[in-house]
């Protein structure tokens, strides 16, 4: 698999992320080693978890399976910081006492003595950013964590925290920005993608397959063993299965049989080499499906096809975004 730098760092990922907001409940012990293994077999590097994700068991799941199956050299071991709001005196969210705290119960699910990519899963508007961003400082001068990010930013937000962290801290910079991003939802190229290309911020989208919905498994029922049929997950995917969105899947598919190849991995392939984008971070419940993201990196998609999908899914500028003639 082909290794990108990460923003302006001089850390090297894969460009295809694993993601892991599954491991613990729908995907288990087992299936998730067999992912692992899969994974890094392929070529891939970048393990992204949260400390939120099913209350920290994705972190159990995953440290569980480092030393043994998968040396943890062999990773590039990312977890974002969510520091739910508390009553206690450090008041959650994104306070300094509450992010060091959280960073220290990563470390311990994770089993390990330091993390590679540390991210921050949201802005805090009731935390100075000063605050929040000493954190950052404290977690990489303290030797807990290699590289910082943030993720689900805006534009603005993501520009305010970048500049004032390489003022206040250069040597220890905003370096990536995880952001939903795919065919069926392209917001992010309107302030947060220049915002990063400007910074020097890499982008790792999330749900790059649209919540599942650009696979074209959705397209005349839900299938019991989908997203789409589970209670906890059903709005998550209800969210993109709208008309526009039924007339992007259906160019995702003829494009994917003119190709010989799937719905999943032309629509992979088109957000992987969007312009500012570092690694799509993609989830399977299975094996797999992990196996059909994979196969994404068997094809780049031609010009025209690639022109005909941005037509079919383009975002609907105006000022200040599109200069007025």
């Amino acid at each position: 698999m082909e290794q990108r730098r990460l923003g302006g760092s001089g850390l090297r990922v894969s460009r295809l992320a694993l993601g892991t907001m599954t491991w613990g409940e729908d995907t288990d012990a087992e299936e998730a080693a067999n992912q692992l293994v899969a994974f890094i077999d392929a070529g891939g590097t970048l393990v992204d978890t949260a400390d939120v994700y099913q209350d920290g068991e994705s972190e159990r799941v995953l440290g569980s399976l480092l030393g043994d199956l998968v040396p943890r050299e062999d990773i590039v071991l990312a977890t974002k910081a969510v520091a739910r709001r508390t009553e206690g005196p450090f008041g959650g969210g994104a306070s300094r006492g509450a992010l060091l705290t959280a960073l220290d119960g990563s470390l311990r699910r994770l089993g390990v003595d330091h993390i590679d990519l540390w991210q921050l899963h949201a802005w805090d508007e009731r935390v100075p950013i000063e605050e929040t961003l000493a954190a950052l400082d404290t977690a990489v001068s303290s030797g807990k964590v290699r590289y910082v990010g943030v993720s689900n930013y805006t534009g603005w937000q993501l520009a305010t925290a970048a500049s004032r962290q390489r003022h206040a801290s250069p040597t220890n910079p905003i370096v990536s920005i995880q952001s939903e991003y795919s065919l069926l939802e392209r917001g992010i190229e309107r302030e947060v993608v220049p915002a990063a290309e400007h910074h020097g911020v890499g982008v790792l989208p999330w749900a790059p397959l649209g919540r599942g919905v650009l696979t074209g498994k959705y397209r005349n029922s839900t299938p019991a063993d989908s997203r789409g049929a589970s209670s906890h997950y059903a709005p998550y995917v209800e969210h993109h299965r709208t008309e526009r969105a039924s007339r992007i899947v259906k160019a995702v598919v003829t494009a994917a049989e003119g190709l010989g190849s799937s719905p999943l991995a032309v629509a992979l392939a088109w957000v992987r080499d969007q312009p500012g984008v570092t690694a799509p971070v993609v989830g399977a419940r299975d094996t797999a499906q992990l196996t059909g993201s994979l196969a994404a990196e068997e094809i780049t998609l031609p010009a025209e096809i690639k022109g005909a999908l941005d037509d079919v899914s383009a975002l609907e500028l105006g000022y200040p975004e599109r200069r007025l003639g």
